[in-house]
């Protein structure tokens, strides 16, 4: 019983177990949940921080538990490291500026959050790739996602900051 709750929790209910590009439905079903949460739910970015940071805990446990007899220390089908990753650029375009976002600007902030962070997730540049292959265990599986979504930002910022200078 336990060992099928960890599962669905990696697997974001096995949704990691579709056949062909599991992560990219892990960072699809992520900003549809948040746009739920934020846009729909109206829940206050305090108590979605609370879950994403309950989420981001137990992560290190739940894909330490899955891998532990497997040779296979990063499996496609673990896809809450996605979760994790794209949550962090939306997480922070929500409470920047303490602004009310239209839904119409948050879908298409989603959407470009969402291409950038698959793009950092595949191509892995530097730290994401170090992560990545150093460290074969759950803290690699989650950081390289995490160092993917600070990419994410980091790129949002420097698109702001030149853009400012132009417009």
């Amino acid at each position: 019983m336990t060992k099928t709750l960890n599962t669905l929790f990696v697997t974001m209910f096995g949704l990691g177990k579709l056949p062909k590009i599991p992560g990219t439905f892990g960072s699809l079903a992520t900003i549809i949940i948040l746009y739920v949460l934020f846009h729909i739910l109206n829940l206050s970015s305090n108590l979605i921080l609370i879950g994403l940071m309950i989420i981001f805990i137990f992560s290190f446990l739940a894909v330490a538990t899955h891998i532990k007899d497997s040779e296979n220390k990063d499996p496609k089908e673990v896809i809450i490291d996605e979760l994790i990753g794209q949550s962090i650029p939306i997480y922070l375009y929500e409470i920047s500026h303490g602004t009310e976002k239209s839904s119409d600007e948050a879908i298409i902030f989603y959407c470009i959050c969402f291409v950038l962070f698959r793009f950092f997730d595949i191509v892995k540049p530097f730290p994401v790739s170090y992560f990545d292959k150093n460290f074969k265990n759950s803290f690699g599986v989650i950081m390289d996602d995490v160092c993917a979504g600070f990419y994410v930002v980091l790129s949002l910022i420097c698109f702001m900051v030149l853009s400012s200078y132009f417009i």
